[in-house]
């Protein structure tokens, strides 16, 4: 049987039976779970390993851009021949782009001839335009003449060079098709200029195929599954500035807006946020409408730059984003709905805010002290993120091995070479998925140890409030959340990395059995019958469960190490046995305090969201090197940081409230049911049962 903890969290007694100064929430502590503590320190020299690998062996541009023939990053002002400004792969030889799409073809699209240019070449009206490679050897220009003529200087080639020419070896070739420029790729059109032709054919050129595969195949290449990941990865880096304004500044700016209408208007807080939440979420469902093209005729499209009006092109990430639009409408539905379902509940929920409230006007620094981890979490992720961008485009340029005929004239050997002429591609290590996975994990693993301590920090100086009989009182200490951050420094570390650690591992979990799902759907193996359907969605609702469960008990653990100071898990036991023996007591008012905080935390990452969407959808990110293939990822980061930073400002009511009612709960335990320390405001909140009944159940039926 738990004995008191009287000694450790309230005044304690004497050997001759007077009242002890000094007692409160610092008595007896010492170091607890230190083993985790040692185990997340060697996490993080990982982490620092795994991210050097990234920065030496990545490079973003790699996320955007393709590789030209001689393994080149176009846009790479670093590379051989500088390549700055030229960022559009543009395919030379039609032939082996068709050959590529055949469908029993060995030749792959990566291994045929590619150069990088400033915008992609379009056919002549009246003659033949030519496109020639970059210049070296005999041809005496340097590239900003290459660029100036168009890349043609077919006029100056000796005549081998224009044999070869005519034979689709280079160094020139021709333009016969139009081509758009589709996330710096040029794409083929299958419209041949029947001038262009005309024209080659009087000059002996060989056959040229123009069938639609010329169309589809550089199409597959830029819709395949790794591209698009890619270029996912590669809006993030280029939308940096909303991640700041909309993940960053913004949240905070709200979340502090958010605290200080809570100590000044609480009664009004629970409507305002309730109804706010409702505008917010239908208004980015309506934007994800837009950008699906369902509303309007703002749909993302994969073309950038001027093109033909009649030019249609569809790409994955419309797909993704219609997707998500139907969820958001899902989403939205049930969310509205349960808002709606929570009304009458709301009165209750604004007598457990007022306590909350009361205790933000007592110890004000709570106020600011979520500045502090916002701070270390704001540095940790744009160092993390630059890392991540690194390691996703981390691997080693190297030529393909091919048996195909790539015939190519060689400038610089002044003759035509089928040797060493395939093309390039980036090789990932063997492990690279591995290392993405930890890179991922680590994240998690802090956002939450952040959290984590944030939690406990504000759990102690509440603690010391709620102990002192909710008064100004000697022996609180004159900066409580200071000497709570000491306490944890001190002390609880390990604990805190062991509590992030287990809802990090569930979390894990749960993402790789919903990896091994989708894996399962796309190759039809998902059971079909009702049974086996039945344990499917069984299962994944058990560990949505269970992860809950483990994140609550883990809040209330915070709570219990911030004024006991045991270990995690026996600050568990302890937690979960006040909230068991109470829980018809304190269930109804903390569960519903708990909705109408989670509903202000999306409030708060939902404007971020909305403001993310409008940022992203200036000229800016529309057009030119800047344009993002899909907002979709930046606005769920920009999402996902709000929340992030809702959670901790708002864990200053959260953590106040759960505190003040589990302090509660040990108070009545230990006085036969009657609470000593309790502010007058809780008791008036939890023990005035005739007005908890009304309050809940409504007004008697007649």
């Amino acid at each position: 049987m738990r004995g008191p903890l009287g000694a450790v969290i309230g005044r304690y007694p004497s050997s001759d039976g007077n009242a002890q100064m000094g007692g409160i929430i610092r008595h007896n502590r010492k170091c607890r779970d230190i083993v985790f503590l040692v185990i997340f320190i060697a996490f993080w020299v990982g982490m620092i390993v795994n991210s050097s690998f990234g920065f030496n062996q990545g490079n973003p541009l790699r996320l955007t851009y393709g590789l030209d023939y001689k393994g080149n990053v176009c846009g790479d002002k670093h590379a051989n021949p500088g390549l700055r400004e030229l960022e559009l792969k543009y395919w030379l030889n039609p032939n082996q782009v068709y050959q590529s799409g055949l469908k029993d073809s060995q030749f792959k699209l990566a291994d045929a001839r590619s150069i990088c240019l400033m915008d992609c070449p379009t056919p002549s009206e009246d003659s033949l335009n030519w496109v020639c490679d970059y210049p070296e050897g005999e041809i005496r220009l340097s590239m900003d003449d290459w660029i100036d003529r168009n890349y043609d200087y077919f006029e100056f080639l000796t005549p081998e060079m224009r044999n070869s020419s005519v034979n689709l070896q280079g160094p020139c070739y021709p333009v016969i098709f139009p081509s758009v420029n589709v996330y710096w790729s040029c794409q083929f059109l299958a419209r041949p200029s029947n001038v262009s032709l005309t024209h080659w054919k009087m000059m002996g050129g060989m056959n040229i195929d123009a069938d639609l595969i010329i169309d589809k195949s550089i199409h597959k290449s830029t819709n395949s599954r790794s591209s698009v990941l890619k270029r996912y990865m590669a809006d993030i880096g280029k939308s940096w500035p909303v991640l700041i304004v909309c993940g960053g500044i913004l949240p905070l700016f709200l979340a502090v807006i958010w605290l200080l209408m809570i100590r000044h208007f609480v009664a009004a807080m629970p409507w305002v946020t309730v109804v706010l939440f409702n505008i917010l979420i239908v208004s980015v469902t309506m934007f994800y409408y837009l950008k699906a093209g369902w509303i309007g005729n703002d749909a993302i499209t994969p073309i950038i730059g001027d093109h033909d009006p009649y030019v249609h092109i569809f790409g994955r990430e419309l797909n993704h984003m219609r997707a998500a639009a139907v969820l958001m409408t899902f989403v939205m539905v049930v969310s509205v709905l349960t808002s709606i379902a929570i009304i009458r509940r709301i009165i209750m929920a604004t007598s457990v805010l007022k306590v909350a409230a009361k205790v933000i006007g007592e110890v004000q620094a709570l106020i600011i002290f979520p500045i502090i981890p916002y701070a270390i979490l704001a540095i940790f992720y744009m160092l993390w993120l630059s890392a991540a961008l690194h390691l996703f485009s981390s691997g080693q340029v190297v030529q393909n091995n091919c048996n195909s005929n790539c015939c190519a004239y060689d400038l610089a050997s002044k003759l035509v070479n089928c040797n060493h002429c395939c093309g390039y591609s980036i090789r990932y290590t063997r492990h690279i998925d591995i290392a993405i996975f930890f890179h991922l994990f680590g994240c998690y693993w802090a956002t939450q140890f952040f959290v984590a301590c944030s939690s406990t920090v504000i759990a102690g100086s509440v603690a010391s409030y709620y102990w002192a009989r909710g008064e100004t009182s000697p022996e609180i200490p004159f900066l409580p959340v200071f000497s709570s951050m000491k306490r944890l420094a001190r002390y609880n570390l390990g604990s805190m990395a062991l509590g992030s650690l287990t809802v990090s591992f569930m979390e894990s979990i749960r993402f790789i059995l919903e990896s091994i799902r989708r894996k399962l759907k796309v190759a039809s193996t998902t059971p079909d019958s009702r049974i086996g359907r039945a344990v499917h969605n069984t299962s994944r609702f058990c560990l949505r469960c269970i992860e809950w469960i483990i994140k609550s008990v883990n809040r209330n653990a915070y709570i219990m190490i911030a004024i006991t100071g045991k270990s995690f898990c026996k600050a568990s036991a302890i937690a979960t046995e006040l909230i068991i023996n109470n829980i018809l007591r304190i269930g109804r008012v903390n569960v519903i305090g708990d909705v109408i905080l989670f509903l202000g935390k999306l409030c708060v990452s939902l404007s971020s969201a909305l403001f993310a969407f409008l940022m992203l959808d200036t000229h800016k990110y529309r057009s030119a090197h800047n344009k993002i293939s899909s907002p979709l990822f930046p606005v769920l980061v920009c999402w996902g940081l709000g929340y992030v930073v809702a959670t901790l400002f708002f864990g200053v009511v959260e953590m106040s409230i759960d505190t003040i009612i589990l302090s509660f709960c040990q108070d009545s335990e230990e006085h036969q049911g009657t609470a000593q320390y309790a502010p007058p405001l809780l008791m008036e909140t939890l023990n005035d049962q005739n007005e908890m009944q009304r309050l809940t159940q409504g007004p008697p039926s007649s």
